[in-house]
């Protein structure tokens, strides 16, 4: 059986900052460190984590007075930085850069007295945590249908920001649709998208090309895992989400001579080497890696741990 790796694939520049910070916050404060929500949507990681010393909550009234609290790569709401600042709990920040730059976004263009609409997907960790970061109302459009919905008049100043797990071919329609509907829009620039989503999606389609089946590794409540596998399906492949190797389910190869495997942007390189071992389990298999975009994007550490 012939394998093919997208490339890239796997953690981002974001993921890799947010769990290197609860590892250096285990080693510089000790054990327990809690984590709102899930550091990244992954259970082996967040096992991991678990195992070295990490409590996650999903609200910060589980966290004890002064235990040292992360906030996860998805970022929170402002409502949740001043409940942490009221109880006086030590807060390392984990948000993903790419997500505050869009926090950011959002602020300028209401401070412009535009109204702020958001694209992405309701319930989103993600997305809570933007709207709840804007000082004012922000509007979540979905689809298409969701701009046509809006009520706002048509020469009203609108700017929109996008959820960084949505790529350009995710938004384009959606801002295509919303730039019929309104006169006077901005929008970031397309420099300015999540770089990893945008790489990944890139990555699947090529290699929905070669490909009889494609595995996604990831977890089922990982927003870009899913939208890997979407792509993949959209392009004719069979496409499959596994979390790892002991989901993999033979039937999905029958007739298949070739296998292309690609990972979500929080799901670690150990779990995609564990279904090409489930993968060599059923049959003889040759590995290869795809070309494709090279990554050298780090981001920095909170200072209160890159010292340490």
């Amino acid at each position: 059986m012939e394998v093919y790796l997208a490339q890239p694939r796997g953690f981002c520049a974001g993921v890799v900052r947010a769990i290197e910070i609860v590892e250096r916050a285990l080693e510089k404060f000790g054990p327990p460190v809690y984590v709102r929500h899930e550091i990244v949507h992954n259970k082996y990681v967040v096992e991991s984590l678990k195992n070295k010393g990490a409590i996650f909550v999903e609200d910060l009234s589980e966290v004890p007075p002064h235990a040292v609290t992360v906030f996860s790569a998805h970022g929170v709401a402002r409502s949740v930085e001043e409940e942490a600042a009221s109880r006086g709990l030590p807060v390392l920040n984990a948000t993903c850069p790419l997500v505050t730059k869009v926090h950011n976004q959002g602020k300028r263009y209401m401070s412009k007295g535009r109204a702020l609409i958001l694209i992405g997907h309701a319930g989103h960790p993600e997305v809570e945590g933007t709207m709840g970061q804007v000082p004012g109302p922000v509007l979540l459009v979905q689809n298409v249908d969701d701009v046509a919905a809006l009520t706002l008049p048509a020469d009203t100043p609108v700017a929109y920001i996008t959820q960084t797990t949505l790529s350009v071919d995710d938004t384009k329609d959606i801002i295509a649709a919303l730039q019929q509907r309104f006169t006077d829009i901005q929008g970031p620039d397309i420099r300015d998208i999540c770089y990893a989503t945008q790489n990944r999606q890139s990555a699947v389609r090529d290699l929905s090309k070669l490909v009889d089946v494609i595995l996604v590794v990831g977890a089922a409540n990982s927003s870009n895992s899913n939208r890997l596998r979407e792509i993949g399906t959209e392009a004719g492949v069979a496409s499959y989400l596994i979390a790892d190797g002991s989901a993999l389910n033979p039937e999905w190869l029958k007739d298949a001579r070739t296998v292309g495997i690609t990972a979500g942007a929080s799901a670690p390189e150990v779990l995609v080497d564990d279904v090409i071992e489930a993968l060599r389990r059923i049959g003889p298999v040759k590995v290869s890696v795809l070309p494709g975009r090279e990554e050298n994007i780090e981001f920095r550490l909170p200072a209160e741990l890159a010292a340490g």
